[in-house]
């Protein structure tokens, strides 16, 4: 006990200078959880990727479409269970900067496909009788102040003029990091109005199957089909296709550990520095604690100790704020998912202590060493 109150009476020796110190750690904390969460997001849900399920696409590019007539014969494929589409939307509410990804879709089969989105039974057959209607992700539905029953206008990019619905439905994830930003409404209401020349087609198809292990001579089956004709197919996993649309923004993850790597190191030397400022402000004081029988290691533990109360404390409020920021989801409305794992903040507040200790270690090594009777002629 009585170590602690040493520690305590020197981290308030000095309170402006702890509290900057520990002001660092919470700056670099809070930018570690924000790079964690810009990770993910940027993952674009490739972790949370089912291998039950196949993504299949023009294999010109993502933006041709494929005839609706293929829908048949991929599932006539032996090891499909099940097969939905949809169409990429691209349209805007009220205003250019509130976008959020919609898609026109199959209702018949498309939450049978994705069983981790769940909506009430009723909100979900009301829906499906509406032809105007349309499902929300909670998300969007509570930046927007949405509430069922509402009409919902979107101003078509893609596809010209102003698309009205009515909110019939709003699903949720059932994991923290699943994507609640989607609107979905029917893909004949989509249909019914397009040019002529695009009717009959869509964006893509979605296929599940039976056994994954059975996924390779199902892609291969599906693209052989289409081989040589006016639309081939690029069939891939579920994993394989969210991994090209990260792949699309360059290496940001190189980008984000480079910039994480140089603010820790910035932190470790200006921790280091101010560790070892504290320590010669102290030497007189040190001596006395080993003229009064204080052991090496206690020295060196009390050094130590002030440097990762730094880091703990300063890196769990940097932490905490990071995660506070998710719990409410992305207040631009511009991320599917935003989510700080448990994973990721035991790792930053890890990797904190790590920092503290290593800035602590020479000061406190130098304390430990040293003797009493050069410490007193510095005095």
């Amino acid at each position: 006990m009585k170590y602690v109150r040493l520690v305590l009476v020197n981290l308030l020796r000095k309170k402006l200078r702890t509290v900057l110190t520990i002001g660092s750690f919470f700056v670099a904390l809070f930018l570690f959880g924000l790079l964690a969460i810009l990770d993910l997001t940027f993952d674009m849900g490739v972790e949370l990727a089912s291998a039950e399920r196949l993504a299949v696409i023009n294999r010109a590019s993502l933006i041709q479409p494929l005839p609706i007539a293929y829908r048949d014969q991929i599932a006539s494929v032996p090891g499909v269970e099940l097969v939905t589409h949809a169409n990429w939307f691209g349209g805007v509410y009220q205003d250019e900067k509130n976008f959020f990804p919609q898609f026109a879709v199959e209702p018949e089969s498309w939450l049978a496909m994705y069983p981790e989105f769940k909506v009430a039974e009723d909100q979900w057959k009301a829906f499906r009788e509406d032809r105007e209607g349309a499902v929300a992700g909670r998300a969007t539905a509570k930046r927007f102040g949405w509430k069922l029953g509402d009409r919902i206008p979107i101003k078509g990019t893609i596809f010209p003029g102003t698309w009205e619905f009515n909110l019939r439905a709003i699903y949720e994830g059932t994991r923290p990091s699943d994507d609640e930003t989607q609107f979905w409404f029917h893909y004949a209401t989509l249909e019914q109005r397009v040019a002529q020349f695009f009717q009959g087609l869509v964006g893509w198809y979605v296929v599940r199957v039976n056994d994954p292990a059975d996924a390779a001579r199902i892609v291969k089956t599906i693209d052989d089909r289409f081989a040589n004709s006016s639309w081939e197919t690029r069939t891939q996993t579920e994993g394989a296709f969210a991994a090209g649309f990260a792949n699309q923004m360059g290496n940001i993850k190189l980008i984000l550990m480079l910039i994480g790597t140089v603010v820790f190191a910035t932190l470790l030397l200006v921790t280091g520095s101010t560790m070892a400022i504290s320590v010669r402000e102290r030497t007189a004081e040190i001596a006395v604690l080993k003229a009064v029988g204080f052991p090496d290691r206690a020295v060196l533990g009390l050094v130590l100790a002030e440097s990762l109360t730094h880091a703990l404390v300063g890196g769990a409020l940097g932490l905490l704020l990071a995660k506070g920021m998710t719990l409410n989801g992305d207040p631009t409305g511009m991320l599917g998912i935003f989510h700080l794992r448990v994973g990721s903040m035991v790792w930053g507040l890890a990797l904190a202590l790590a920092v503290g200790a290593a800035a602590g270690a020479l000061p406190a090594i130098g304390a430990m060493r040293l003797r009493v009777v050069d410490a007193m002629r510095r005095v």
